[in-house]
């Protein structure tokens, strides 16, 4: 069976930073994961109250909650190889 995929991606606000995160997290998953993902974009704008949970110190930051380990990536996602890797998607 495909393993799911469940991402959180914090951002603060529509940065430049937060959506190229945002656009390089969709690419990715589409090429990769198509299906067997879905995204959450939390922003701590409107909800600062929810970085606590993941513990969130720097954004945009991705959460990789599902499947285990979980995981997180600080930055706009634009090094392809480091998010895949960080995903489990790709082995180093």
């Amino acid at each position: 069976m495909e393993k799911e995929y469940q991402l959180r991606l914090y951002i603060a606000g529509k940065t430049s930073r937060s959506v190229t995160a945002l656009n390089n997290l969709k690419k990715y998953c589409e090429e990769h994961l198509k299906g067997q993902y879905s995204i959450e974009v939390i922003d701590l704008l409107t909800n600062p109250q929810l970085a606590e949970g993941d513990q969130i110190l720097a954004i945009p930051t991705l959460v990789k909650k599902v499947p285990e380990p979980v995981r997180k990536i600080i930055g706009d996602l634009s090094n392809q190889e480091k998010v895949l890797v960080g995903l489990d998607i790709r082995q180093l």
